[in-house]
């Protein structure tokens, strides 16, 4: 099934390339996303759906000092989030507060809250513990890991641990997981590798070339999905990962990111650079029955694929499920389109 133009848009400035959910706002349905600009001042933009749903409206615009590569808002205060950025000639990240009272009527400051400078290498991401209110998180580069904690009220963070993964070995960015959180998951270039937090020390790893991004089902304990980025979507049970126990076709470029619904286990978003966005039905686990009746069963085995939305003139690099409305998710094309859809028809059936 082919998507039109239903979806709701709102239109950056510049290029952009990550969006992220804010989780800790439970009164409106709010994404941030960032720009990619070379020559401008780049920006942070909240955005919020409107009560009625049917506009997307920019709640207040800030002024970032360099080009946005990797967004995430902090799980339990609405105010704060992370970027990973770049200079031109290096890279950084560094934890942000948005200033009250703001709006959009003018470019704000941020204020910074802390620089997480402990790398020497390209850092690629900034994951935050999923857990409420942990002040833990992780910053990643291409060859290290690296614990913090963060004080927001002393603007500090610290060092916790450090470890690095190799120099054999590329890292590219990761997940924290949900149901274990003292396990991550990292991608690398020829695999996706698990960390044990205590320890600082590898445990596991799954032997995989290129593979893009990975995700947890919140809803499922041991089910991960990963993105490659040409042989398509696995989803792997890590009690017995040696064979992923599903494999999805993807997209027809490369598949960039995955997110798994945080409400309905079985629904799978992915983007790609073939300029869409996926809406995928894939149950974790052979062995789990389905609600729904043989027929449709046996149709959803056979065409996984519910939707693909395909409003869209660049690749498709941004992607962030609400954690308030499950049923609707944000997508974030490189020329700065953002998208806001809703999966309503597509919802399993209770």
């Amino acid at each position: 099934m082919q998507g039109g133009s239903s979806g709701i848009g709102y239109g950056l400035k510049y290029q952009a390339r990550c969006i992220s959910d804010v989780k800790a706002d439970k009164d409106h349905t709010s994404f941030l996303t960032g720009t990619l600009s070379l020559k401008e001042e780049n920006e942070v933009h909240l955005l919020r759906l409107s009560p009625g749903g049917s506009e997307l409206l920019c709640e207040g615009l800030f002024s970032h000092p360099n080009e946005i590569w990797d967004l995430s808002s902090c799980p339990f205060d609405q105010r704060i989030f992370s970027t990973v950025f770049s200079t031109g000639d290096s890279f950084g990240a560094a934890i942000w507060q948005i200033p009250e009272p703001y709006g959009q009527s003018n470019s704000s400051t941020l204020e910074c809250v802390a620089s997480l400078d402990s790398h020497v290498g390209k850092i690629n991401c900034v994951l935050w513990c999923p857990s409420g209110k942990s002040d833990k998180l992780i910053s990643m580069d291409e060859q290290n890991l690296v614990l913090w904690s963060l004080d927001s009220s002393k603007k500090s963070a610290e060092v916790l641990s450090k470890e690095s993964a190799g120099m054999r070995h590329s890292l590219s960015g990761g997940a924290w997981n949900p149901h274990d959180l003292n396990s991550v998951a990292a991608t690398s270039e020829s695999s996706i590798q698990f960390w044990d937090l205590r320890t600082m020390e590898k445990v596991n790893s799954i032997e995989r070339a290129h593979v893009r991004n990975v995700d947890y089902n919140l809803k499922r304990e041991h089910i991960l999905v990963s993105a490659d980025d040409e042989s398509g979507i696995h989803i792997w049970d890590l009690r017995k990962a040696k064979v992923p126990v599903q494999e999805l076709p993807g997209h027809t470029h490369w598949t960039w990111a995955v997110r798994c619904n945080p409400e309905y286990e079985e629904l799978i978003l992915s983007v790609g650079t073939d300029s869409a966005v996926n809406l995928w039905f894939a149950s974790a686990s052979s062995e789990k029955k389905t609600s729904e009746s043989p027929v449709e069963a046996s149709r959803l085995r056979v065409n996984p694929l519910l939707n693909s939305y395909t409003d869209y003139e660049d690749s498709v690099y941004g992607l962030a499920w609400s954690s308030r409305e499950p049923w609707i998710f944000a997508s974030l094309s490189y020329d700065g389109r953002v998208v806001i859809e809703s999966v309503k028809p597509f919802l399993p059936r209770r």
